[in-house]
């Protein structure tokens, strides 16, 4: 028989210690009308570790020997990381038949390619990106040094991105030649083939951390969709901006589509390329 835990109840204010905590930490803005998402998606980790309240739950996020790792478990039950391969076909399309092809031109003396997947959750996105440099450059490839790499916050879901086994409904939006070209059919579950997986790393980071981020150096190409919409103004332009110090001069940041950054920032021009939803500089668009 299976025993259903009671809702734990959180103050106005215990929300408020919480909502910064997580603020502080991540980005993430909890906004006062969804303490309805901490208090249901946190009670039963406090049964788990027999607290009787959210008081306790916060010294023991911020003061007790295990507070990251309890960070750790706390954001992956409050975050959903709803995400598939080849999801939004038609910007992927837009990647892949415009701006890919002025890229490895633009690129043909170096024959390098960098792409940033930010926020890549359980790393459809960035092996997506995989598969399609592959498809376009067939034998081509061995030519070129292809870095993409793929970071998030959560180590758990970078766990998943790094075993390269996803269940069906992670592959539901993959066209049938693809799923078959690139992945093994197991059972209930699907393996990414190893030319794919090699070609990405996989990294926790904090979008707040922008020395983390220039580490990496300049990047050609960068992705980050549906995560902007959980942050607020501040942290929006903290972050676009981030993205564009670390941009190379031609690259092209890619967002979702419920996203804009218009408002925000001078550093990035929209293309008027429909479903693209990508910015360039200023100066690049001009010049072109």
């Amino acid at each position: 028989m299976t025993i259903t835990s009671t809702k734990i109840h959180m103050s106005t204010e215990q929300f408020n210690r919480m909502s910064k905590i997580i603020y502080d930490r991540s980005g993430i803005h909890f906004p006062e009308p969804k303490k309805y998402i901490l208090e249901s998606r946190l009670s039963n980790r406090l049964h788990e570790l027999d607290m009787e309240d959210f008081d306790q739950y916060i010294l023991y996020l911020t003061m007790g020997p295990y507070q990251m790792d309890e960070f750790q478990e706390m954001f992956n039950r409050i975050t959903i990381n709803e995400t598939s391969f080849f999801r939004n076909d038609a910007q992927l399309d837009v990647f892949e038949r415009q701006i890919l092809p002025e890229l490895l031109e633009a690129r043909a003396k170096d024959k390098r390619i960098r792409i940033w997947s930010a926020a890549c959750s359980t790393g459809e996105e960035p092996f997506t990106l995989a598969m399609l440099l592959h498809r376009t450059l067939g034998v081509r490839i061995s030519d070129w040094r292809i870095e993409i790499l793929g970071t998030d916050i959560s180590e758990k879901a970078l766990k998943v991105a790094q075993g390269g086994t996803y269940n069906n409904y992670a592959v539901r939006t993959t066209p049938s030649l693809i799923k078959d070209r690139y992945f093994k059919e197991d059972g209930r579950n699907f393996q990414l083939s190893e030319d794919i997986r090699s070609m990405v790393n996989f990294e926790k980071h904090n979008l707040k951390d922008r020395l983390a981020a220039k580490r990496h150096g300049i990047w050609d190409v960068i992705f980050c969709r549906n995560v902007l919409i959980y942050f607020d103004d501040e942290m929006k332009k903290g972050v676009v901006s981030m993205f564009a110090n670390q941009l190379a001069k031609d690259g092209t940041l890619f967002i979702g589509h419920s996203e804009r950054i218009k408002d925000l920032t001078e550093d990035f021009q929209q293309l008027s390329i429909p479903q693209g939803f990508c910015y360039q500089k200023p100066a690049h668009v001009m010049a072109v």
